[in-house]
């Protein structure tokens, strides 16, 4: 979807620069929709819409105009829809937050709140860049975690399928063998047999269990203490909690820094980082800064009383606020929370591998194990008759 660079050198009256030359509406284009279009906006098709608005808006172009270029060249969609309609609503005579806020589930607080203080400073395309470059970071540690989990869980996946398989088909075999024999089977052979009898039978419900554990467990995570609980045991976990946590810290400093350097008050950036930083532990002591605050305190000390903080970066928030650079030095902390979590994820990733072959194979010799073990009882025997 690259930005016309023709639109941008064209010259025209204010006729022509106020009113395109079509609606960009889709159901106006002549463009058929698809016939089953999402509403979903990924991260990566924002993080486009809004590094070419900056750019037009760097070369200098009204803001009607740049987004009338960019609903033009977009492919159909609800982006290209939502973009239409925003404007619509600034042609109209609203400005450019107003237009945004009305589509919360595409441009959320935080967009919104830096496209305001944009406008209200003369500086919206500053805004725009900096909101760009704070989406791109932000899809950076998402494909980043994506990419760690994609290679292990499809290992996992092809494991257990082939686990199921040699349940269901080779180990009633077995059975029917030892069946035979007419001697008392080791404990574990009768354990590995009971679960491949039973999963032989009972097939389908082992395919729903899955299902119904997610289902349940999703439930119990849309009431508020169910969603506290797991966010508190995420950040808990061995090695997937640290990750988990310097995402988050990571996040919370990202959005506050870009923010405060996009001039927006402090106790409205800490409301919007609350609603953002997506753990409601870390959401906690967010709502404790900014009850400090409001008393007259600084945000060093809550920080630190909260026990999900290190040191350093209570140390660095309180030097940023006594040198009056706190947006600069939020800015240092997550870029050294970023790389840390790319050195774990890359850590990771390294480390499931082996973990997944030991687990994989602990549970392929438990069950050859049990398959052998008549066997090597009855060669015993004919060996002492």
């Amino acid at each position: 979807m690259p930005v016309d660079s023709k639109s941008l050198g064209r010259k025209g009256g204010r006729k022509a620069a106020s009113r395109p030359q079509h609606d960009p509406r889709d159901r106006d284009t002549g463009e058929k929709k698809p016939l089953f279009a999402s509403r979903h906006v990924s991260i990566a098709a924002l993080t486009q819409f809004t590094s070419q608005f900056a750019t037009l808006q760097n070369a200098g172009l009204p803001v009607v105009r740049s987004l009338r270029i960019l609903s033009g060249q977009m492919r159909p969609g609800h982006l290209k829809t939502t973009v239409a309609r925003v404007y619509e609503d600034v042609e109209g005579g609203s400005s450019l937050s107003e237009a945004m806020r009305k589509h919360s589930s595409i441009f959320d607080n935080l967009y919104v709140s830096m496209v305001k203080a944009g406008e209200a400073g003369g500086v919206l395309d500053v805004i725009l860049d900096r909101l760009s470059g704070f989406k791109e970071k932000d899809l950076k540690l998402q494909k980043q975690l994506k990419s760690a989990s994609i290679y292990p869980a499809f290992v996992l996946f092809v494991a257990m399928g082939v686990l199921f398989l040699v349940m269901t088909m080779v180990v009633p075999k077995f059975k029917e063998f030892f069946a035979g024999m007419g001697e008392d089977l080791p404990p574990l052979t009768q354990i590995v047999l009971d679960v491949g009898e039973f999963a032989k039978a009972y097939w389908y419900v082992l395919i729903f269990i899955p299902g119904v554990i997610y289902g349940i467990l999703k439930l119990i995570g849309r009431t508020e203490g169910g969603a506290y609980f797991f966010d508190r045991l995420r950040l808990k976990a061995p090695v997937l909690g640290v990750i988990t946590k310097k995402t988050s810290v990571a996040r919370f400093t990202r959005t506050l820094s870009t923010l405060l350097e996009s001039g927006v008050p402090i106790l409205e950036s800490l409301s919007i980082v609350k609603a953002s930083i997506g753990n409601l532990v870390l959401a906690d002591a967010v709502e404790d800064v900014a009850i400090s605050i409001r008393e007259g305190e600084g945000m060093a000390r809550p920080l630190g009383e909260s026990g999900q903080f290190d040191d350093m970066l209570v140390n660095m928030v309180d030097v940023g606020e006594k040198t009056g650079e706190l947006d600069r030095m939020l800015g240092r902390i997550a870029e050294n929370y970023e790389n840390d979590v790319d050195i774990l994820v890359k850590s990771l990733s390294s480390l499931l591998e082996p973990m997944l072959i030991i687990v994989i194979g602990g549970v392929v010799f438990v069950v050859i194990l049990s398959l052998f073990l008549p066997l090597v009882k009855l060669m015993d025997k004919l060996g002492t008759s």
